[in-house]
């Protein structure tokens, strides 16, 4: 880890190393964030290992100009651009539908993307030189207080990261304010920097959680989520295919034995390619997929998500699923799987 000032040499220095895969600490208005290139996906899954994350929840995009919206979402309504017109750039993230070049790690499968134009000029700074834009959560580990200075992230992070910009303390403090702007009425999903006050006084009425229009899940809280249309049946760590027959095999989930024997509508997904060559050897299933070739963990989590698409895609009546060893990136892995199965 190296700590650097907020020269400009060093600016481009840090940018070129996001462009690079590298992660690098930028400081923002609200509070430090943890920068990666949003549009590499091994880059992102470095950043939910450094924090230690144990769920792929969705990540903040962070931009330098309005014009770098046209690569992350598929359309700007109309009350987000006003919105974007009036206080953009500051603490406001917007939920916009995503494009599908945007990978499926940094909105964990959702068909939305959440987008940020921070005002602390180091951070443009950073995204304009990277060449591209910015997933950034807050550089911390997972249940720390978020940081509001360079101290506090080489002090929780360290090694973890590549470099860590100092721009001073944090003006705002607390995180952005995000708004989902894909409703028909622009709901809160979680209070912050941008008064909500400010916001109703811009476009108008926006739904608050328990109050009129029901109770809003944050995208990745619901209990059943990123689930393919084919029934995932997920079971423990090198199980399958005995443990399909065995109630006692402390699966998750049995499948359906009559699964078994329709090979021509049954895939499996496991962690590494020795395994799947084991399983493609039984017969029992058409197609068998590593999550990772070679067994690298972070391989498999920015691949994961892609995979659950690629054959939902291809039609299959059924998916089998190992866990992956729960270590590391693998608890995250672990917990989608679980979302997406069959319960």
């Amino acid at each position: 880890m190296e700590m650097m000032d907020s020269s400009d040499e060093n600016l481009r220095r840090a940018g070129a190393a996001i462009a690079e895969g590298k992660l690098v600490v930028i400081p923002t208005e609200t509070v430090y964030g943890l920068g990666a290139d949003a549009f590499n996906p091994d880059a992102v899954a470095r950043v939910f290992e450094a924090k230690m994350r144990p769920a792929f929840d969705p990540l903040i995009v962070h931009i330098s100009t309005l014009d770098d919206i046209e690569r992350i979402a598929t359309s700007f309504p109309p009350k987000a651009r006003l919105l974007a017109e009036i206080l953009w750039p500051g603490p406001l993230t917007m939920i916009l539908p995503k494009r599908p070049e945007v990978p499926d790690i940094v909105t964990s499968g959702l068909g939305t993307v959440a987008v940020r134009f921070p005002a602390h000029p180091v951070a443009r700074k950073i995204i304009e030189y990277s060449g591209t834009v910015v997933a950034a959560p807050s550089a911390n580990p997972f249940g720390y207080i978020s940081p509001t200075t360079a101290r506090h992230v080489a002090k929780t992070l360290g090694d973890r990261v590549d470099f860590i910009v100092d721009g001073g303390p944090c003006a705002v403090g607390v995180e952005s304010t995000v708004i989902d702007m894909t409703r028909d009425t622009p709901a809160l999903l979680r209070p912050g920097g941008m008064p909500l006050e400010r916001i109703r006084d811009i476009i108008g009425e926006v739904l608050i959680p328990g109050k009129k229009g029901g109770p809003i899940a944050s995208p990745g809280q619901l209990k059943s989520h990123y689930a393919p249309r084919a029934n995932l049946y997920l079971y423990d760590w090198n199980s399958l295919p005995g443990a399909i027959h065995s109630s006692q095999s402390g699966a998750v989930q049995p499948g359906p034995p009559s699964g078994l024997g329709l090979p021509g509508r049954v895939a499996a997904i496991v962690f590494d390619g020795s395994r799947a060559s084991k399983l493609a050897g039984t017969g029992l299933f058409r197609q068998v997929c590593a999550l990772s070739e070679r067994g690298d963990m972070r391989e498999a989590a920015s691949r994961l998500f892609a995979l659950l698409h690629e054959l939902d895609t291809a039609g299959f009546a059924a998916i089998y699923a190992e866990r992956v060893p729960e270590e590391g990136l693998g608890r995250a892995i672990n917990d989608r799987l679980y979302r997406a199965s069959k319960k």
